[in-house]
């Protein structure tokens, strides 16, 4: 350790809000007695020392070597195990004996339950109803008492302080204790001690604050020159906001997509530490986060939780924000507790997020081959979304996901379309299209669009993934024929799949045929399936849902 001790000196750093400054004589101050309990911590007695993983794919993307912190890997795959133990570690036999109580509805639950395995003492965690089964059978599945309350941790926190008092069990709190506080900093210990040179910076996810008060206690006291930067959601940043005002504030609602860090007033401990020790706050948005939790999953494999993956984004924006290249940077990647019916959400705003996805409004003529005209603009591109629904004889509106390497090239994709002659519009930032718009398109095909004699088909296609194949289906159709609905969605399979709407007169029903038979693809008639004829079928011939016998 003495190998990271510096001489004492003054520096100047950006504070929280980015133009305070203050030397390492004053942090080392607000860190006072921290030092020794982060030192004397017990933790090992349950948690692993996690490794510091080189991240390539990123370091060699952003120009700088990014390490991460695999807070992950711990048995209850989460840092929080780390300041639950070393609280209750800290308690008399007596106390343990009667019992410990928490209110979480995750990863610091599973560490109470885990630290009262270890040390054969009663769990108690009181839970929002809201909790997902799988996290209340984890918790339930290391012997602790799991009770259900409220819709809200509030809610669950204020019951779990009734019950410590009814039954005489102490109360152990996720973040603001020092105790807790000293369990989390052996984060940064741990950091300092398998760096070969300390690093430029750390970024933290910030909750409650009781990891980055932590991490960043231990670090300003042995080696101040290291940044420590705090990373929260932009929905839920209460450090952020407590900082720049100089006092806790407490958040009227919060976002809970990064559940873990969903807290409506950061500590009263956390917060006297962080006003001292920490060099800056980062915000990161929703799709932001996605694109980390891909950029940890392509460097390790493994899956982090919206909050685990924080940091990460955090790292990102802030390397952009100021430009910074040939630095060392650490991410402590805290969780990885996700929920696997996420998994479909993340994928979706993750290209987003790094702007490798357009998403597009574009209106075309309604004139055979317009269609094909509009297609050949996205040449080779990969679609992620492709939907279109005949709806006015004159005009047709196509909602369209392309993937793009970067904002340039979205530019310059969009340009090409309006220099067709096809208007325009990018819905790339609106948050109602990226959660709602691009699963509703449709409707039904109006009675001013059905011609005597002519009737709307409806065939799903399956077709071998590749750049190009959707623009060879389309060329193989005969121009004569109408598409009045298409929808396409890239599943990330190798066989890829749309919906095709043909409005084909009876006369050339025979040669609708012949194309079928001489596709090389898997063709599947809907035409008769009552979700088509309830919601996408023609407005002169509605249909009614009927009970099965």
């Amino acid at each position: 350790m003495s190998e990271f001790l510096p001489a004492p000196a003054e520096r100047s750093a950006p504070g929280p809000t980015g133009s305070s400054s203050r030397g390492a004589s004053s942090a080392e101050g607000a860190a006072d007695g921290y030092l020794q309990r982060i030192l004397r911590a017990r933790v090992y007695d349950v948690a692993i020392e996690s490794p510091l993983d080189p991240a390539p794919s990123l370091s060699a993307r952003l120009g700088n070597r990014v390490l991460l912190k695999r807070e992950d890997l711990q048995p209850v795959f989460s840092f929080k195990l780390r300041g639950a133990y070393n609280k209750m570690a800290g308690l008399q036999r007596a106390e343990l004996d009667r019992g410990v109580i928490a209110a979480s509805a995750g990863n610091h639950a599973q560490g109470v339950a885990l630290g009262a395995q270890r040390l054969a003492c009663r769990a108690v965690i009181v839970m929002p109803v809201t909790t997902p089964e799988m996290k209340v059978r984890a918790v339930a599945a290391r012997g602790a008492e799991v009770i259900l309350h409220g819709d809200s941790y509030d809610a669950a926190c204020s019951e779990a302080l009734r019950l410590a008092e009814e039954r005489g069990l102490t109360f152990i709190h996720p973040f603001d204790d020092p105790e807790v506080i000293a369990g989390q900093g052996t984060i940064g210990m741990e950091i300092l001690r398998q760096c070969s040179t300390p690093p430029d910076a750390i970024y933290v996810a910030v909750g409650g604050g009781g990891l980055i008060a932590g991490v960043a206690a231990f670090v300003k006291s042995v080696w101040p020159e290291v940044a420590v930067i705090g990373v929260e959601p932009a929905d839920a940043d209460a450090m952020t906001r407590s900082l720049a005002c100089g006092q806790r504030v407490r958040l009227e609602q919060v976002g809970l997509f990064a559940d873990g860090v969903a807290v409506r007033q950061v500590g009263v401990h956390t917060f006297a530490l962080a006003q001292r020790t920490v060099d800056r706050m980062v915000t990161v948005d929703t799709d932001a986060i996605c694109a980390a939790i891909k950029d940890v999953f392509e460097d390790t494999r493994s899956i982090l939780e919206p909050a685990g993956a924080l940091a990460v984004a955090g790292l990102k924006a802030d390397v952009t924000a100021r430009g910074l290249t040939g630095q060392t940077l650490v991410a402590v990647a805290c969780g990885a507790n996700m929920n696997f019916d996420r998994l479909r959400f993340v994928a979706e705003r993750t290209e987003i997020g790094e702007d490798r996805e357009a998403m597009l409004a574009v209106e075309i003529p309604e004139e055979p081959g317009s269609l094909r005209r509009f297609c050949t603009l996205l040449g080779t591109r990969n679609l992620s979304e492709f939907s279109y629904r005949l709806a006015d004889p004159k005009r047709a509106h196509i909602f369209v996901g392309v993937q793009t390497s970067g904002s340039s090239d979205e530019q310059d994709l969009i340009s090409d379309v309006r220099a067709a002659g096809f208007p325009c519009l990018d819905l790339s930032n609106d948050e109602f299209s990226k959660l709602h718009l691009r699963h509703m398109v449709g409707g039904r095909l109006p009675a001013a669009a059905i011609t005597a004699g002519v009737r709307e088909l409806l065939y799903r296609f399956e077709f071998p993934e590749r750049p190009g194949a959707l623009m060879r289906f389309l060329s193989s159709l005969h121009p004569s024929w109408n598409i009045s609905v298409f929808h396409y969605r890239n599943h990330g399979a190798d066989v890829g799949r749309i919906v095709v709407g043909v409005q084909v007169p009876e006369q050339e029903r025979e040669e609708w045929q012949n194309f079928l038979d001489g596709l090389d693809y898997r063709a599947v008639d809907e035409s008769t399936n009552p979700a088509y004829q309830l919601f996408l079928g023609a407005v002169e011939s509605p249909t009614q849902i009927h009970q099965p016998a």
